[in-house]
């Protein structure tokens, strides 16, 4: 994971997963509307899975 995807998941969790597909970045969405701290959390769960 980089320095770059780090800071997006921080700043805004769906931008950082947008290349892992659809469901991915439907997901996030969802948990960052609910909370930002959820969707901080699965984004990075998210980015590194795929590693």
């Amino acid at each position: 994971m980089s320095c770059l995807e780090v800071l997006l998941v921080i700043i805004f969790p769906p931008l950082a997963v947008l290349d892992r597909g659809c469901g991915s970045i439907v997901i996030v969405t969802l948990l960052t509307l609910c909370g930002w701290v959820p969707g901080v959390i699965a984004a990075l769960i998210i980015l590194n899975k795929n590693q």
